[in-house]
């Protein structure tokens, strides 16, 4: 919401020294064009962003951006990208776009409605938002069947006009999505913010740390996904164990969909470690 193509170069930037190249789409409706203007109607503006026509363009825009990457009349990356390897990533209302590009659905007039793209066989998603107005989180989520990383923090709380999540819609966005091969995430004390390209969110050196953490843990979770090397995630959690909130935790222990707020701390740190995922 409000972003653009110029962001998240902290993972672009990874990623690439890496191997893993990234395409960075901006949702033209729903861009950084939302806080310019008139102040007193940027509440309408949020509003219209977040329509149901404005959600099923962005994962139009994921389709339409990936078309051209691979399409060899279209420039050179074509050649160059692992069509096995494709991932939709995606961070607040992004993370939302990632999943329903995966599988995931609405209810609309009494049927499901989906915008499934099968060109993508994992998504990283960041700080995910409720799907408003939706009150089958279960069955919203039923049809993704490809590996997921969801991250969040204990201060993830999502304010802007008109909406508000607690920390806890992160956690039962993960424990809905389906399949085993799922991976959870929680910083201590991070903010919303910090996941995005603002250096200072939640204090200068906790915002480089979790973002340096974030980028880590994505290569993990792709080297496991696509080469089954679980190294990297053990490795990575005994690296940051000082500011998580909890070791990664696989869909293959339980997690407490909706703990209440002055449960979120305790139900985070007493789980007991497990392996990074199955």
């Amino acid at each position: 919401m409000g972003g653009s193509r110029g962001g998240y170069t902290y993972l672009a930037r990874r990623w690439a020294a890496q191997g893993v190249a990234s395409l960075h789409v901006q949702h033209i409706g729903s861009d950084s064009s939302l806080w310019r203007g008139n102040p007193f109607t940027v509440a309408d503006r949020v509003q219209a962003a977040t329509r149901d026509s404005e959600a099923a363009a962005r994962v139009g825009d994921l389709r339409f951006a990936l078309d051209r990457v691979l399409s060899k009349e279209s420039g050179p990356h074509a050649v160059l990208v692992d069509r096995r390897r494709i991932v939709a990533a995606g961070y607040s209302y992004g993370a939302n776009t990632a999943l329903l590009a995966v599988g995931a659905r609405v209810v609309r007039n009494g049927r499901w409605l989906g915008f499934r793209d099968p060109r993508y066989s994992a998504a990283i998603v960041i700080s995910a938002p409720p799907f408003y107005g939706e009150t089958n989180l279960a069955g919203v989520l039923a049809k993704i069947t490809v590996p997921t990383l969801h991250v969040t923090a204990t201060e993830d709380v999502i304010a802007i006009p008109g909406f508000r999540s607690p920390p806890t819609d992160r956690i039962a966005i993960f424990s809905a999505t389906p399949g085993k091969r799922n991976l959870l995430a929680v910083f201590q004390g991070a903010s919303h913010g910090v996941f995005s390209d603002r250096p200072f969110a939640g204090g200068p050196r906790l915002n480089r740390q979790v973002k340096r953490a974030t980028a880590d843990l994505t290569l993990a979770f792709l080297d496991h996904t696509f080469g089954g090397d679980p190294s990297g995630l053990t490795r990575w959690s005994l690296a940051w164990s000082d500011i998580l909130a909890q070791p990664p935790v696989s869909t293959a222990l339980p997690v407490a969909a909706t703990p209440r707020r002055k449960e979120f701390r305790r139900t985070t740190l007493e789980r007991p470690a497990a392996a990074a995922a199955n």
